[in-house]
């Protein structure tokens, strides 16, 4: 293209359509500038405009309410995250979305232009699409939604098969009922839009199986499919539409097309085909499944999201020579309006070129046989599907492509469940590492929980590259021996939760870490699923504790997925965890936690004691003095001679209360030696009964690191050998001070006379810092 878009507007002679495409240009730019800033103000948020309000009578500029679309838009971005991806709109995203106003602005013409214009525009789309994949006369429908077209297929079946029903309606429907074929592959609901759209009951329908021992299980079984076709024949039915997936909604399959199709002329079966291999059709090279479509009654295609283009409608082809079918069937329309739907791929298709669409496909393609290297494809589908698996327990982990029809293993119960969970987990790290692949994560009745990568359905739409395929295949690579340490550490972590008193270990099948565990205090009641509060208190101190620890694991909380009691999730291990280590961490936090909780509980009601008690025992001791003092003294005036002529030596007595040993004790020790002292030790904290020597920068849970390059075996060796001989030697000190006399607290430390050379015949080459006291003159 000669002239850019920039420059385009400025040589339009006709002032109404350059003025609508520099009001696009302008809209486009601002939208795009406010998200930009929008991405990269992380801590502002726009104000969301959702709220209604009144409709100003003054009204409001472009700006404004292109403002109040941007915070439409994006406004929700920092509260929820954000699960669509946002499309690459480039220049020819521009000419899709022009096509929208063009036709609003096209239908303001008179009768005879607009009916000449909307013709060649439907014309000129139709035999460039016929043209490009490969179906030669055939006449085509622009719709919306994807299924419309297929439900307007089934109205023309209808009239073509029964003559008689535009005149008598479902009455000879209900003398010789229809039958549609669906694949047990096809997409979900589509059986139920297509009985809601045309009014018949869901008995119409039939399921056909796929293989269940030669070839693709997830492509339809023709013998099956006959067998099921001569049954409905003799019980007087009609069969009247087949469709068949030229790759499936799943898997990306394609079905026998060739033999299906030799079956419904047999019968005098409409064969309608759909699916994402149809866009190969554009290329040099087919293969033979798919070329075979070119055969079939009608086909849909959705160029919109192989192409990259945004608001375009889906096609769908036909062929047919009763104009009066199709437009009683609604496949035709005399409306201009309906005809405009094809404008905005009209444009767009002009835009690519003829070049320019087949290397977008090519490309689409391309990213699937030329960058995933750890998949092998039998059927060459354009879509790979891929899950984490382990077959048999002393089996290798490893990915496995579900393509290959014979290397898809099945697990059942609880190891179904398990890798699950590991493939939910795998999916959502590769979409956040490589937002740019298009992921799915989605499940499969046989296989399980997979991971689905279809280029051609969002490669065009988000700009991937062939470095975006390497990087998911290294992310892939990162990723597994994560998934495969975590599968190997949970049955140990089963058994050492089990092993360890005070834990519950708590099977959650979908939870995709190293396990569940859950606490069980003293006052809990296994038999109860409601919800715990102390429980709860405990497991949140006990969460806050486990994430201080800095370590390689991660730590949640949440109620257990059959109960309301809290429990704690430990996620994936990346390294070699010490599982013993870990369990025996959380059984003595959980139960220092426990024990603090109640000594602060307790200590409420022990104060009070307390307090009551000492009130009691100071009232004891005023009575007393009173008693010792007499009457005459308590006389204010008379009181106050007697007592200078005669003074009292009473003493002082007060209370105070010891918290750690929760009793009352008298203060007659702190006012005679100005020391407050206690006399009772207290209790030391509660420690694991194994204490590991970690090595330095050994995070916690590692198992030791043996043959490191960064540290060797001699030098940790000789590192805990040094730990142990300082740990020993500080015992044989404190066990000397220890077994020294004891000082009354306040008394003068005694003078000893030390030997030359004392300090040296303990410890070897450990010196000590002792202070120096001065002899008193007395003694000199």
């Amino acid at each position: 293209m000669d002239v850019s878009l920039s420059k385009l507007w400025e040589i339009i002679a006709d002032p109404t359509l350059a003025e609508m495409g520099k009001n696009l240009k302008e809209a486009m730019k601002m939208l795009e500038d406010s998200q930009r800033r929008t991405e990269e103000e992380n801590g502002k948020k726009p104000l969301s405009g959702d709220i209604p309000g009144p409709l100003q009578g003054s009204g409001q500029d472009m700006v404004s309410i292109l403002q109040l679309v941007q915070n439409l838009m994006h406004g929700d971005e920092d509260e929820e995250p954000q699960s669509t991806r946002i499309q690459n709109i480039g220049e020819q995203g521009h000419i899709s979305l022009l096509g929208h106003s063009l036709g609003a602005y096209i239908s303001t013409l008179d009768k005879e232009k607009l009916r000449k214009l909307t013709t060649r525009i439907l014309s000129d789309t139709t035999l460039w699409l016929c043209r490009i994949f490969r179906y030669e006369n055939g006449c085509a429908y622009f719709h919306e939604e994807e299924r419309e077209g297929l439900a307007k297929i089934c109205r023309l079946a209808i009239h073509s098969r029964y003559e008689d029903f535009v005149v008598d309606g479902f009455n000879v429907l209900y003398n010789r009922k229809p039958v549609i074929y669906l694949s047990a592959a096809a997409r979900p609901g589509l059986g139920q839009y297509l009985c809601n759209q045309l009014g018949l009951p869901f008995p119409c329908l039939c399921r056909v199986p796929c293989n269940t021992v030669f070839g693709s299980q997830h492509q339809m079984d023709v013998a099956f499919l006959e067998k099921l076709i001569k049954d409905d024949i003799e019980r007087g039915k009609l069969p009247l539409l087949l469709v068949a997936n030229a790759g499936t909604a799943a898997v990306g399959h394609t079905d026998k097309i060739g033999r299906l199709k030799e079956l419904c002329e047999q019968y005098g079966i409409w064969l309608h085909v759909e699916g994402v291999n149809l866009a190969t059709l554009a290329l040099g090279y087919v293969s033979s499944s798919v070329l075979a479509a070119t055969k079939c009654d009608s086909m849909t295609l959705t160029p919109g999201p192989w192409l990259g283009l945004p608001a375009v409608p889906a096609v769908t082809l036909y062929k047919h020579d009763d104009p009066a079918l199709t437009l009683v069937s609604g496949l035709t329309s005399n409306k201009p309006a309906d005809k405009l739907r094809a404008l905005p791929l009209w444009l767009s298709l002009q835009y690519l070129g003829l070049d320019g669409i087949v290397e977008r496909i090519k490309h689409a393609c391309q990213l699937v046989s030329g960058n995933l290297k750890f998949v092998e494809d039998e059927l060459s589908s354009p879509v790979v599907v891929f899950r984490f698996f382990q077959e048999l327990p002393g089996s290798d982990p490893g990915l496995n492509a579900i393509p290959v029809p014979s290397a898809a293993p099945s697990a059942v119960g609880r190891e179904r469940h398990s890798c699950d969970a590991l493939n939910r987990w795998l999916g959502e790290q590769l979409k956040q590492l490589v937002p740019v692949s298009g992921l799915t994560v989605m499940d499969l009745e046989v296989e399980g929980t997979c991971v689905r990568f279809s280029p051609l359905m969002t490669a065009a739409v988000l700009g991937m590259r062939g470095e975006d395929v390497d990087q998911l295949v290294a992310c892939i690579q990162s990723k597994l021996p994560v998934l495969t340490c975590t599968l190997q550490l949970r049955e140990e972590f089963k058994q050492e939760v089990e092993a360890t008193a005070g834990l519950l270990y708590v099977d959650d099948p979908n939870w995709p870490g190293i396990g569940v565990v859950r606490y069980e205090h003293a006052n809990d009641d296994k038999s109860s699923l409601k919800l715990d509060p102390e429980g709860e208190k405990i497991h949140a101190g006990l969460l806050k504790k486990l994430n201080e620890l800095e370590s390689d694991l991660t730590f949640k909380m949440g109620p257990e997925y059959k109960s309301m009691k809290s429990c704690i999730y430990i996620g994936m291990a990346s390294d070699d965890i010490d599982v013993s280590e870990l369990v025996e961490t959380i059984a003595v936090t959980a139960r220092e936690i426990e024990e603090n909780s109640r000594l602060l509980e307790n200590m409420t009601e022990v104060v009070r004691k307390g307090i009551q008690e000492a009130q009691v025992q100071l009232q004891k001791a005023n009575e007393e003095r009173l008693l010792e003092e007499g009457v005459l003294r308590q006389i204010p005036v008379v009181g106050s001679v007697l007592n200078w002529f005669s003074p009292v030596q009473a003493s002082q007595k007060g209370r105070t209360f010891n918290l750690t040993a929760g009793s009352l004790e008298s203060t007659e020790h702190t006012y005679v030696y100005k020391v407050q002292g206690s006399g009772v030790t207290p209790p030391q904290t509660p420690t694991g009964t194994r204490v590991k020597q970690r090595l330095p920068g050994q995070k916690p849970f590692k198992r030791s690191l043996r043959g490191s390059d960064a540290i060797s075996e001699t030098s940790s060796v000789s590192h805990i050998e040094d730990l142990e001989k300082v740990e020993q030697l500080s015992g044989g000190q404190e066990a000397s001070e220890a077994n020294s006399p004891e000082r009354h607290p306040g008394a003068p430390a005694p003078l000893e006379a030390e030997p030359p050379g004392a300090l040296q015949d303990g410890a070897q080459g450990l010196q000590h810092d002792r202070p120096q006291v001065e002899e008193p003159e007395s003694l000199r």
